[in-house]
């Protein structure tokens, strides 16, 4: 869990283009004076607090435990700023799904849906039946300046969250500056320290001939051969960031220079993928517990230094100790299909949407006035750091620039700030910017910005964007992807590990087909083609 908490949390150290900060901090929202009033008697478009007279909203979210929402500090100087108080229906985190969907089942809702993780299709099925209420209105009417300001310079963000039917259900998370979709692959420094490495591997030839050297010369220097070069768990942490040594950029669908949609499991470069993944196998390279290890018994073999290479959102999760430098992030290589590697990068957006009003809310202007204080500079400081003077403070408030508090009570700081905000461990809607931790950057932040812009950010694209498929074309999409995904997972470990040889890859890719690839790639081409015109 904690690594969960600080992977959402670092989505604030990357840097934000300035139209994004434009938008997020140039509607004036911490202005307490009163404005201007609305169209919705009672409800002020402008200013604080939102309301005239107190609201109240019953909010279903996940919670990661750490702390009573009622006591949040965060959520008590929200309900002061805006008049509204919230009543909470929340679920833990691993049970969440089954709870959201119960409460839909039943049709027992809450007003508001807050980082509730809405998938595509929960979108359009839930809002085509009117169980979730069309958010652009209010949008576009101005009770969200914030989200409009971002929709209106990002259009890409707008259409990616517009159902077919011309609506939009829910809000995403947006960090146009967010550079990791996935967790990236990390070499041990203390390896490449022991065996006077100085250049990382720029080809796949190049990543063998490092991964044998791991596996022959003992760089943990302890006499025994129980070094293992590469590790995973069941390839799922790996398979997108090795894809790309093929030129493929996601692990479902891809669309190429030329807007064709593929479904990546039948294409060539996949079968590279596999090749070289089946080539390390037989050398004992990967590590051959790869199919039944959990990321605790992964973990392990990091902190006993016996891992070479490796995935996770930071190295020393894996290997141990504090943040530092002493462990690269591995630079993409190159294959043999022209214009590789490439990088799926972060999409700017979340692939989900985060926030949605339902049709008991009895007043979603002041709904959509309350969610859009998150995408506010303002908004977006509060819930992501605190209130100010609790674990930070401005060192210049002009400028945005800020520095750090000790840990009242001291201990983790990460810890603490889950006492003080929901948005701790959970994808909730709003913004991330490098403004928001202005000044609070540590040398290791640094030192994986300077990491990503010279290893990734060069060769990143933008995975397929999120589009929505029809009811209909959605109910044949999931009944096919059913049992194409367990079909895939199966073959793609035989493939690896040799139960099933690559001779065999003709016979493989007929049987996809049979069971709808070639479909599945043209299901997503129509809603691709369809979010290309913005219809």
């Amino acid at each position: 869990m904690r690594k969960l908490r600080k992977a959402s949390s670092i989505l604030l150290c990357l840097t934000v283009s300035a139209s994004l900060l434009a938008a997020c901090g140039a509607n004036g929202d911490g202005d307490s004076s009163s404005a201007a009033g609305s169209a919705a008697e009672g409800v002020k478009k402008e200013g604080f607090p939102i309301v005239d007279k107190p609201l109240t909203l019953k909010v279903m979210s996940q919670d990661a435990g750490v702390a009573d929402w009622n006591k949040m500090p965060v959520l008590q100087e929200m309900e002061k700023l805006t008049g509204i108080h919230l009543e909470y229906q929340l679920s833990p985190i691993d049970s969440f799904e089954t709870k959201k969907n119960l409460v839909f089942a039943s049709g027992d809702l809450p007003d508001v849906f807050y980082a509730a993780d809405l998938k595509p299709a929960e979108q359009v099925t839930y809002g085509s039946q009117g169980v979730l209420i069309p958010l652009e209105k209010y949008i576009d009417e101005g009770y969200a300046p914030n989200i409009k300001k971002i929709f209106d310079e990002h259009p890409d963000i707008r259409k990616s969250f517009t159902t077919p039917d011309g609506h939009i259900y829910a809000l995403p998370n947006v960090d146009l500056s967010a550079v990791w979709y996935r967790s990236p692959m990390w070499y041990n420094g203390k390896f490449l320290k022991a065996l006077n490495v100085t250049e990382l591997p720029k080809s796949t030839d190049e990543l063998y001939t490092l991964l044998k050297r791991f596996k022959d010369e003992d760089p943990n220097g302890n006499g025994k051969k129980d070094e293992i070069p590469l590790t995973s768990v069941k390839l799922d942490d790996l398979r997108m960031y090795f894809l790309g040594f093929w030129g493929i950029y996601d692990e479902v669908i891809y669309a190429d220079k030329d807007g064709k949609v593929h479904y990546t499991p039948q294409e060539e470069g996949y079968k590279g993928y596999l090749t070289f993944m089946n080539k390390l196998w037989k050398e004992d390279l990967l590590d051959h517990e790869t199919f039944s290890q959990t990321p605790d018994q992964k973990k392990a073999k990091g902190q006993n230094n016996q891992i070479g290479l490796f995935n996770d959102y930071y190295p020393y999760f894996t290997l141990g100790g504090e943040p530092s430098s002493d462990n690269p992030l591995m630079t993409p290589v190159a294959s043999e299909i022209p214009g590789t590697p490439v990088y799926g990068k972060h999409p700017g957006i979340s692939a989900n949407g985060t926030f949605a009003i339902t049709s008991k809310d009895s007043n979603p202007e002041a709904t959509m006035r309350w969610i859009d204080y998150q995408y506010s500079y303002d908004g977006a400081t509060l819930f992501s750091q605190g209130p100010e003077n609790t674990l930070w403070k401005y060192k210049d408030k002009e400028t945005h620039e800020k520095e750090w508090l000790p840990v009242p009570g001291g201990g983790d700081r990460e810890e603490y700030r889950g006492t003080l905000t929901p948005n701790y461990g959970i994808l909730a809607p709003g913004m991330n910017s490098a403004e928001l931790t202005k000044g609070l950057k540590s040398d290791f932040d640094r030192f994986i910005d300077k990491e990503n812009e010279e290893k990734l950010t060069p060769i990143g694209k933008t995975p397929f964007p999120n589009v929505y498929l029809t009811n209909e074309e959605q109910t044949e999409a999931t009944a096919l992807l059913s049992d194409l995904n367990t079909y895939v997972q199966q073959m793609e470990a035989k493939f690896v590990t040799g139960q099933e040889p690559l001779a065999n890859w003709d016979k493989y890719v007929a049987q996809i087909k049979k069971m709808g690839g070639d479909r599945i790639a043209e299901l997503y081409q129509g809603a691709y083609d369809r979010w290309n015109t913005g219809k």
